[in-house]
């Protein structure tokens, strides 16, 4: 299972490493600062230290559902999804300030994450509070992207 583990790290933090490339002047740019925020967006360390703590439960998470040799192959394709929305939302929001088109993304990639949390609770039990954090995570900030597209 360690290897699995390191595996899904180094694939989760590959995602956000992507993602990153295109958040930094996005962040610190007018565009986002002028922007209406919601009144509950957290400081921006939030998001780093969240992101970390996520990903790393997600690895482990991933790591016990892929060991799961009669759904593996749903396992994987579902995860590239997630894989794949993930990476595309901060080029999308921050990058090409496509709002719209970001909360779609967002919204998408927190229907995939749901989807694993039900669809796998009874074959990993435990381990799915793993993905808790991610699933909760996926709404607060799907909240605050619609609040942007809603008030800007």
């Amino acid at each position: 299972m360690a290897k699995r583990i390191i595996l899904f790290l180094v694939l989760n933090f590959g995602a956000l490493a992507i993602g990153s490339l295109f958040t930094s002047a996005g962040v610190s740019s007018d565009w986002y600062s002028n922007l209406n925020k919601a009144p509950w967006t957290p400081p921006g360390w939030v998001f780093g230290a969240a992101w970390t703590s996520i990903m790393i439960c997600y690895a482990v998470y991933m790591a016990k559902l892929s060991s799961l040799k009669e759904i593996q192959k749903q396992v994987i394709a579902l995860y590239s999804l997630q894989w794949l929305l993930n990476a595309l939302w901060n080029p999308s929001f921050f990058y090409f300030r496509e709002v719209e088109i970001g909360l779609f993304i967002i919204l998408s990639l927190t229907l995939v994450v749901a989807v694993f949390f039900f669809k796998y609770l009874k074959a990993l039990k435990l381990y799915t509070l793993l993905l808790l954090p991610y699933l909760l995570w996926l709404i607060i900030a799907s909240s605050l992207n619609a609040y942007i597209f809603l008030y800007n």
